[in-house]
């Protein structure tokens, strides 16, 4: 890479991060090509994206952002994993290194937060923003469901009681 093209993946790295809710940083020794399509595809499908990374140019580019903590963790063979979704990139790659043994998750940030491998784990295990939404919609549509209950039984009560002197009433 020549020094402009440096720059630009400086740069763009640094407009990822900035555009980025949570930060999953990785060692992938090991890992065949078949292993890195399946984490990226994995990735693709929880809402996140995995790539591999120069660990000097993504230092410089984590300076002036939010993840600027996590500069210590690039060392070796690293990548990342970034997500808008807080949840999305590590369960994704939670999930990944569940079935691979050779994906070794190093830490991470959520904001301002920097995570330990521990605290990725413990983060993969929450739901995502979608999962949240469907249960609060569930939990605000269920009582008017019930109230709609309600209402409907004693109508449907009286309909009955009616009904059941009527059939009496022809029955004498």
């Amino acid at each position: 890479m020549n020094r402009e093209q440096k720059q630009e993946l400086v740069s763009e790295l640094h407009q990822l991060f900035g555009e980025s809710t949570t930060v999953v940083v990785a060692h992938y020794k090991g890992l065949t090509v078949n292993n890195m399509d399946g984490l990226r595809q994995k990735m693709r499908d929880q809402g996140a994206s995995f790539r591999v990374t120069k660990n000097r140019l993504t230092r410089l580019a984590l300076q002036g952002t939010k993840f600027e903590g996590l500069a210590d963790l690039f060392t070796g063979p690293t990548g990342i994993a970034v997500s808008d979704d807080p949840v999305a990139a590590a369960k994704a790659m939670q999930d990944f290194a569940k079935g691979n043994d050779k994906l070794v998750i190093l830490g991470g940030g959520m904001g301002e937060t920097v995570l330990d491998a521990d605290g990725v784990k413990a983060l993969a295990s929450m739901p995502s923003l979608d999962e949240l939404r469907a249960k609060i919609v569930g939990m605000v549509n269920t009582p008017a469901t019930r109230i709609a209950g309600i209402l409907q039984q004693p109508g449907g009560q009286v309909a009955r009681v009616l009904s059941a002197y009527a059939s009496k009433g022809e029955a004498a």
